[in-house]
């Protein structure tokens, strides 16, 4: 593990705080965007082209066909915020990943994880857990080396 410097050690607390909240946000919204996605796409009563609308001739929000719907269309919504928290996700995995000096291929498979549905819950904790330890060792190196009688 590469030495982390007294800036970064006490940085990566703070990182790992901004990752865990972007991930679980992102986790949410990826869910609202693919329960969209079925609803739109998948045929109801031989139809399909429903999304999901506030106002306008839905009555309060509904679920009405794409071309029918007036008022604020909640499924572009939830497409677009996605997209954004999205690159809030990156940012804060940026961050941590940087801190720490994985190697690439760490950050792309935390990447991954806000575009695969229920996996970046699962990445945070992981990279939480690996993080914590990391930093652990860094903290404290005389502790993470064995004790005892030398032969």
């Amino acid at each position: 593990m590469p030495r982390l410097s007294a800036a970064d050690r006490k940085a990566i607390p703070g990182a790992l705080a901004f990752y865990r909240v972007a991930a679980y946000v992102t986790g949410v919204m990826l869910l609202l965007l693919v329960t969209e996605m079925i609803v739109k796409y998948i045929p109801w009563n031989g139809t399909t082209g429903f999304e999901l609308y506030a106002g306008g001739n839905a009555d309060g929000i509904g679920f009405l066909p794409d071309d029918a719907g007036t008022g604020l269309n909640i499924s572009m919504l939830i497409l677009i915020a996605h997209g954004w928290l999205y690159v809030v996700y990156l940012i804060a995995a940026f961050r941590v990943w940087s801190l720490l000096r994985w190697p690439f291929l760490t950050f792309v498979m935390i990447a991954l994880g806000g575009v695969v549905p229920l996996l970046s819950f699962f990445t945070e904790a992981k990279i939480r857990t690996r993080a914590l330890a990391d930093l652990d060792r860094a903290t404290h190196p005389q502790s993470n080396q064995k004790s005892g009688v030398t032969a």
